[in-house]
């Protein structure tokens, strides 16, 4: 049984070629909320794994699993980009097992007109040299505005390596439609420059219960550039599951 007094714990899935590292400066924003942040298959701790739907999915029913029975309460799963459409696919076929869901620049419809391009890369991406593909988004990075700590966790090239299944499982399967069945509050937090914000307005047309945040003059970028905005997103999402 839950209690009406446990505060849900905020499970972090992080992005495309990211890891857990993603979310450590968050531990100091966020510091009276419970993070626990995990690395998909073939990233952080994982580099090397295959990542497949299977063991994609698998870690985040871990997580869930064990917070819910740790703590007696159903966690906030919040996740950025690829994270996004992984907690969103999890959360159609679990639909009444989490307070809260976070896409975080998650909401372009993968059927839409980004998908060539997105194929095309992960057609290229083998052919590249991953260290230099990365230190140049990594300097991107940068160029936006990440300092400090949120540039310290950029990570090296070894999550291109996943980057090809990923994006086949989110373009084949994460569209607006995994919301419908989902029983809790949706939070779609986006920046406004951000092209992975596209179609936001389908996806909240598809949750039962759409909560939209815009960051304005943020990018695809934003947790690493505009980390207060970001925080306070998760806060709001924890804080609205009382």
């Amino acid at each position: 049984m839950e209690s009406s007094f446990a505060q849900p714990r905020l499970i972090l899935l992080h992005g495309t070629r990211m890891n857990a590292r993603q979310w450590q400066p968050y531990r100091t924003l966020l510091g009276d909320l419970r993070l626990h942040a995990v690395d998909l298959p073939g990233h952080g701790e994982r580099a090397g794994e295959e990542f497949t739907r299977s063991s994609a999915l698998a870690t985040v029913e871990d997580a869930v699993r064990r917070a819910t029975l740790e703590d007696g309460v159903r966690p906030v799963l919040a996740g950025h980009s690829l994270g996004g459409y992984v907690g969103a696919l999890w959360a159609a076929e679990h639909p009444c097992d989490l307070s809260a869901l976070v896409l975080i620049g998650a909401t372009a419809d993968p059927a839409g007109p980004l998908t060539a391009v997105y194929r095309g890369f992960a057609r290229v991406l083998p052919h590249l040299n991953a260290e230099r593909t990365a230190r140049g988004m990594n300097a991107l990075f940068r160029g936006l505005g990440a300092k400090g700590e949120y540039a310290e966790a950029l990570p090296d090239g070894s999550g291109y390596a996943a980057l090809p299944d990923a994006w086949r499982l989110v373009i084949d399967e994460c569209g607006p439609d995994l919301l419908q069945e989902v029983a809790c509050p949706v939070w779609m937090v986006n920046g406004q420059l951000d092209q992975m914000r596209l179609h936001v307005r389908r996806f909240a047309a598809a949750a039962r219960e759409p909560r939209v945040v815009t960051v304005r003059k943020a990018t695809h970028l934003m947790p690493a550039t505009h980390p207060e905005q970001v925080a306070a997103a998760l806060r709001l999402a924890v804080a609205g599951t009382r």
